[in-house]
């Protein structure tokens, strides 16, 4: 589906995104989203070693 995204359209969508948020909330969507990876690879983790136990 985004294989056809090249590198001047994300900037384009990059630039878009800092206008209509601001930086102030795009740095904090960001963060909010490195936690929420985080959490999901801690959550993956845990799963593959209760896995393991049985």
């Amino acid at each position: 589906m985004f294989s056809n995204i090249g590198t001047a359209e994300l900037v384009i969508i990059l630039v878009l995104l800092l206008l209509f948020f601001g930086s102030k909330k795009l740095s904090e969507l960001a963060r909010g989203m490195g936690e929420a990876a985080k959490e999901v690879k801690k959550i993956k983790s845990e799963i593959a070693a209760d896995s393991d136990d049985s």
